[in-house]
């Protein structure tokens, strides 16, 4: 869908994933004079870029903002007390987008709504820190009151920090949280352990770093870009019998139990039921 990058944004929260997608959102060309960024606190990696743009800020929701879009990256346990004052930048024609993990399309709406006869436009959204290089991943779903129009300048703004999915069904998003939300914690927890196990088999810590964060950057790249399936692309490394099949018999365990496989399912369910557990 291309739609002008040239509607009003209000960011409330410029924390990790809040300041990653302004950053990748000017870096996609966003007017900073188009931006408001609502934070008390800013980290110094967004108090910088905010300066040197010259982006407007206010600690607190103002009167008389009503922007096209506003963003809620906030953590979910604060959400609540964020929405309670945000709910005055909600314009007949704002579409509101929190991504927030577990907070509901319902929950979202209550919060947001100024009135007994407001009916908000609200999209839940679950993006990812790649966000901040552009390479980001969001599953987003719209509740009813969300206007074509509305939809289409959410889905550029997650377009410019990444690859976007829509989807219908709101329940799904608790596996995404699970998944790619949180998906770059276990990547990055992958090359922290291969570098120790790397230390630990003899290799200076330095150089075993630095072959752990080439190897799974460089593996993650040569998966974007290869039409292959991780199945086939990790059985194009392995040969039989050789050093990589001893390593993934380890992995993969007796019969898939203990291994990998096993872990990482456990690990996406126990994410998930704390994304469902935050909705309160």
């Amino acid at each position: 869908m291309n739609v002008p990058f040239d509607f009003t944004l209000a960011l409330v929260g410029a924390g990790n994933m809040g300041g990653s997608m302004l950053a990748g959102w000017l870096g996609e060309g966003l007017d900073p004079a188009l931006v408001t960024v609502i934070d008390p606190s800013p980290p110094p990696p967004a108090a910088g870029l905010i300066a040197e743009t010259g982006i407007h800020i206010e600690e607190a929701p103002p009167d008389g903002l009503a922007p096209d879009v506003l963003v809620l990256a906030v953590k979910p346990q604060i959400m609540d007390a964020v929405m309670h004052g945000a709910a005055r930048l909600m314009g007949p024609a704002t579409v509101a987008v929190s991504v927030a993990a577990g907070k509901t399309l319902a929950q979202l709406e209550a919060g947001l709504t100024a009135g007994p006869d407001a009916r908000p436009s609200v999209v839940r959204a679950m993006p990812n820190t790649p966000a901040l290089i552009r390479r980001g991943i969001t599953v987003a779903c719209a509740n009813r009151f969300v206007a074509a129009a509305q939809r289409g300048r959410v889905d550029r703004l997650l377009r410019a920090v990444g690859t976007v999915e829509w989807v219908e069904d709101e329940t799904l998003i608790d596996a995404v949280t699970a998944v790619s939300g949180s998906g770059p914690a276990y990547v990055f927890h992958l090359a922290e352990c291969l570098a120790q196990a790397g230390e630990a088999a003899g290799l200076p810590s330095d150089l075993a770093m630095k072959l752990a964060r080439e190897t799974v950057s460089g593996a993650g790249e040569l998966l974007a870009r290869s039409p292959d399936t991780p199945a086939r692309l990790r059985q194009n490394v392995t040969s039989p019998n050789g050093t990589t099949a001893a390593a993934l018999a380890v992995l993969m365990g007796q019969g898939g139990q203990g291994g990998m496989a096993d872990l990482m399912q456990r690990a996406v369910a126990a994410a998930r039921r704390r994304s469902q557990e935050l909705s309160g």
